[in-house]
């Protein structure tokens, strides 16, 4: 069942080596993130998932690593491919969230999954109770970035759209919606560029399970939320969020 979740974003420019000069702008955004997986790892679950959207919807085993070399930083962790290992390269989502589990020393501890972008509602609310139900008390680290055209400046361009759409998100993310969040329009995301709404939507299908678990609360009793961050630094929506079906505890 799942027990708690954070939502972060994952662009490469939260690494600060990545960001180089930059990096100030997000120093803000990078502590909402610590705080969040702070307090994901402050519930003592028995299966912690990094979720994040990719090309294709898979689990990764053993042998996978992030790197951050696409993106022109010589950092690759646990291990460098170059040296003879035979394993495979997270997506970005994942590798930013491998990157934000290991400034806490709970990297190796977690499992790795991708949704494809493009999955529908229903595939993604299947692998969120599928997660969900992978063991008693489940966390989830879900990756998710939000409408990329918020700004003329932004990779989509403008598109008036953007703002309602990241508020509707923000607004969900902040009171631990899982029904928005599964209400959210996969041709309308696509349309703003938002990379985040398949991971939304598991996070969505996992948090939906749960409250239909027999040991559940009922379902008026909704998660405790905290939405620590709503930037958009750059033209990009980017939330982090905190929830948990205990209570929210800081560290």
């Amino acid at each position: 069942m799942l027990i708690s979740a954070a939502v972060c974003p994952h662009p490469p420019i939260l690494v600060p080596a990545v960001a180089a000069g930059a990096a100030p702008e997000l120093d803000g955004l990078r502590a909402a993130c610590d705080e969040a997986v702070a307090r994901l790892a402050a519930h003592g679950a028995d299966a912690l998932v990094v979720v994040g959207g990719a090309a294709e919807t898979r689990a990764y085993g053993a042998g996978a690593y992030a790197t951050l070399r696409p993106y022109g930083l010589d950092w690759t962790s646990p291990v460098d491919p170059a040296d003879g290992y035979g394993g495979e390269a997270l997506p970005l989502s994942l590798t930013i969230g491998y990157w934000l589990l290991d400034r806490h020393g709970l990297a190796s501890e977690a499992r790795y999954q991708s949704i494809a972008f493009d999955a529908d509602r229903d595939a993604c609310l299947r692998l969120g109770a599928e997660l969900a139900g992978s063991a008693a008390r489940v966390a989830l680290l879900v990756m998710g970035d939000g409408a990329a055209c918020r700004t003329e400046k932004a990779p989509g361009y403008l598109d008036e759209r953007a703002h309602g759409y990241d508020e509707g998100v923000a607004r969900a993310l902040g009171k631990a919606d899982a029904a928005a969040l599964a209400a959210l329009d996969p041709a309308l995301s696509a349309e703003l560029q938002a990379a985040g709404r398949a991971a939304w939507q598991v996070l969505a299908g996992a948090a939906l399970a749960a409250d239909a678990d027999e040991g559940a609360p009922p379902a008026t009793a909704a998660p405790a939320a905290a939405l620590l961050a709503d930037e958009a630094p750059y033209g990009v929506g980017y939330y982090v969020a905190s929830w948990s079906s205990e209570g929210l505890r800081t560290t």
